[in-house]
């Protein structure tokens, strides 16, 4: 496991910061300044107890939000080498996936007491970023033996944040600094913790339970390989996998499946995404739904008349629990020219969705023609598919031992379950929606 191209002669870093990003608030930032003020002190009272040379690494904080492949490798090469590892306590802390990751990377290292009479070790010295009464502690953290008492009472009971954050603590404050620098060196000098090789980050397991989760969501992708466009469609808009679809660019160049399971975990669902084409038999047929769903819609798939009776068919189907959103961008100046054209193939195709579209759930009468519009349209979307889905499930547990209705009248010419609207023709225009009269839109 030892690293053979670490350089010996480098001083390694004394401590690892892990913390759980803060989200911005307002102007003035959030509690990534205070960790950041933190790290600081923290640093100068390290290089006050020790006689690091100048310009050798104290510790290390990732002080950027960035992500992908160098991010990840960066994080691992200083989880591998640092001497001490130290987290700051909070319930954001053990709710993130990438502070369990970092844990679990540097818990795999093996820690030796610098004498065989000392005292085991973990090497991790964590911080009460938060008082720890108000939440519990997962097993990891519970597991480990640490006294935080030395470090003073006004911080066992608010937390280093508080101390910083009130002028009356400030005392408190600089002595639990000096005190946590001293555990830090004092755990470096009296373990013996090797580099090891960095592993994979992104690959590694958070360290944290993962609780199981409470609400559940589907979320489909109707669209288009960037392989399949039809001609003259801008392949800027597309990837190598239907799901990869990013309606919104240049305003966000993520696909917009990512923006829907981003915004759904901020409202406590876990996400699953698939490719509509690939479910759609199962959506149709399944006696019953295994979760409310989302179906992200690209009107410009409506053009291939064999995937558009795909449409067709989950429309007249019409399960309640499936919301459809139909993403348009106005900034996209071939959304623009093809309108009208594709608003029409929209309403024809999805005839009961657009019927039973609620106008609470509209974002402003030209749909869903930016993101912003396309997130606030999509929170009333989960929400609304979440009712159904739980209407659903009572109404199916109030009527057990009731024959099981077909749905397989999606396909043929069964007859529809009570109360179905009558099914019309493809084309039939009487009693269609407008253009637009879905979640999606463009055409005013």
């Amino acid at each position: 496991m030892y690293n053979p191209g670490w350089d010996e002669e480098t001083a390694r870093p004394y401590f690892f910061l892990s913390y759980a990003h803060t989200p911005r608030v307002g102007v003035r930032g959030g509690g990534d300044h205070w960790v950041g003020k933190l790290y600081e002190d923290l640093s100068e009272a390290v290089l006050q107890i020790t006689d690091l040379p100048e310009g050798a690494p104290v510790g290390f904080m990732d002080q950027s939000m960035h992500q992908g492949q160098l991010w990840a490798q960066r994080l691992a090469k200083e989880l591998a080498t640092c001497r001490v590892f130290v987290p700051l306590y909070s319930p954001r802390y053990f709710s993130s996936v990438a502070c369990g990751q970092e844990w679990s990377s540097f818990a795999r290292r093996p820690v030796f007491p610098e004498r065989q009479t000392s005292e085991p070790t973990s090497g991790i010295v964590p911080v009460l970023w938060v008082a720890t009464r108000h939440y519990a502690l997962p097993q990891v953290a519970s597991q480990l033996q640490f006294n935080h008492s030395s470090f003073g009472p006004n911080y066992v009971a608010e937390g280093m944040y508080a101390l910083m954050k009130l002028g009356d603590y400030q005392a408190s404050y600089q002595l639990a600094v000096l005190r946590l620098a001293r555990r830090i060196v004092d755990v470096a000098e009296n373990t013996v913790i090797p580099t090891v090789r960095p592993v994979d980050f992104l690959s590694q397991p958070s360290a944290f339970e993962v609780k199981a989760p409470a609400k559940r969501l589907r979320i489909s992708v109707f669209s288009y390989r960037q392989a399949e466009l039809p001609e003259g469609r801008n392949p800027d808009f597309y990837g190598p996998r239907r799901v990869d679809w990013h309606p919104y660019q240049p305003q966000a160049t993520r696909p917009v499946a990512e923006h829907a399971v981003r915004l759904a975990k901020q409202m406590g669902f876990e996400s699953s995404v698939h490719e509509f084409d690939e479910e759609a038999e199962e959506v149709l047929e399944a006696a019953e739904p295994t979760a409310p769903s989302l179906l992200l819609l690209d009107r410009w798939a409506l053009r291939d008349e064999q995937r558009r009776e795909i449409v067709r068919k989950f429309d007249r189907r019409n399960p309640d629990w499936v919301k459809v959103l139909e993403p348009w961008n106005t900034a996209d100046q071939e959304c623009v020219e093809q309108d009208r054209e594709l608003a029409e193939l929209s309403a024809r195709s999805l005839r009961f969705k657009h019927r039973e579209a609620k106008p609470s759930f509209h974002s402003g009468p030209s749909g869903l023609n930016t993101l912003e519009d396309f997130e606030e349209a999509l929170q009333r979307a989960v929400m609304g598919a979440k009712y159904a889905f739980e209407d659903r499930s009572r109404r199916s547990q109030d009527s057990q031992g009731s024959p099981r209705p077909s749905l397989r009248g999606a396909f043929g010419d069964e007859p529809r379950p009570p109360g179905r609207p009558p099914e019309r023709g493809a084309d039939d225009e009487e009693g269609g929606s407008p253009p637009g009269a879905a979640f999606g839109g463009g055409h005013e």
